[in-house]
C-alpha cells in the first residue's frame, strides 16, 4: 500500500490520535508556532526596519552586481512552506517536533534581528505588494531565515536521505539567491548554518518526547 494513499494516511492519524502525548503536543505546538509567525516575527521585523542604520560594505555583495532573483526569493519560500506542511499533514506524528523546532528557530532569529539594525545592502523591491514586501524585504537581516529554515529541516529529516539532500540543496539554493539579490549580507548566510545547527540541538533537548514521537515515524538510517 502506498504511503501516500488515503488509507495509509488515515491509519497514521488513528495511531497518532491514540497517543495522549500527541493530542496534547500537536495543538500546543501549532498555537505557539502561529504566535511566533504572526505576532512576534512581524514586530521584530518592524522594529529592526524602523531602526535600520546605513548599509555597510560586504566582501561578496560589494563585488557582484544585483541579479533579479525576486521571484525565487519569494515563491521559493512559499514552495518550501507548502512542502513542509505537506510532510506534516501526511505524517501527523511529525507535527509537534517540527513545529516546536520552527517556533524556536523563529523566536531565536527574532531575538537576533532585534539586536542588529543594519540596513539592507540594496533598496528593497516593492512590486510584490505591501504585505509581502514587509514580510520578505525588511531589515531583518541577521541571520538568513531563507538559508536556515531548509537547513533546519535537513537536520530534522537527516535519517531520510532523500529529504536530507533535498533540504540541503534547498538551503544552498537560497544562500546563493539571497546573495545574488543582495537581500542578505554574507555573514547572515554563513552564520545561519551554525546558528541553525545549535537551534536544532536545543530543540532536541527541550522537546525530547516530541522528538521520540517524530522518530518513531521515521525509519532508522541504513548502515
Amino acid at each position: 500500500m502506498s504511503t501516500l494513499s488515503y488509507r495509509a494516511v488515515l491509519s497514521r492519524y488513528r495511531q497518532a490520535l491514540a497517543q495522549r502525548r500527541f493530542t496534547i503536543a500537536a495543538p500546543i505546538s501549532l498555537v505557539t508556532f502561529l504566535i511566533s509567525v504572526f505576532v512576534v516575527q512581524p514586530y521584530a521585523v518592524q522594529y529592526a526596519t524602523e531602526r535600520a542604520s546605513s548599509p555597510v560594505t560586504d566582501i561578496i555583495l560589494s563585488n557582484i552586481r544585483v541579479y533579479d532573483v525576486d521571484g525565487a526569493f519569494v515563491y521559493g519560500m512559499f514552495l518550501l512552506i507548502a512542502f513542509i506542511v505537506f510532510l506534516c499533514l501526511v505524517y501527523p506524528k511529525r507535527i509537534p517536533f517540527t513545529l516546536y523546532s520552527l517556533t524556536l528557530f523563529i523566536l531565536i532569529r527574532c531575538a537576533f534581528v532585534s539586536m542588529t539594525h543594519l540596513a539592507p545592502f540594496t533598496a528593497a523591491p516593492t512590486d510584490f505588494g505591501p504585505a509581502i514586501t514587509r514580510a520578505f524585504f525588511g531589515a531583518d537581516l541577521f541571520f538568513s531565515g531563507h538559508t536556515g529554515t531548509p537547513f533546519l529541516m535537513a537536520l530534522i529529516y537527516w535519517r531520510v536521505s532523500f529529504l536530507r539532500y533535498l533540504f540541503l540543496a534547498w538551503s544552498v539554493f537560497f544562500a546563493v539567491v539571497v546573495l545574488l539579490g543582495h537581500f542578505h549580507y554574507s555573514i547572515d548566510v554563513a552564520s545561519a548554518f551554525f546558528i541553525t545547527y545549535g537551534i536544532f540541538h536545543i530543540s532536541e533537548w527541550l522537546f525530547p518526547e516530541e522528538r521520540k514521537v517524530f522518530y518513531s515515524d521515521v525509519p532508522e538510517p541504513a548502515i
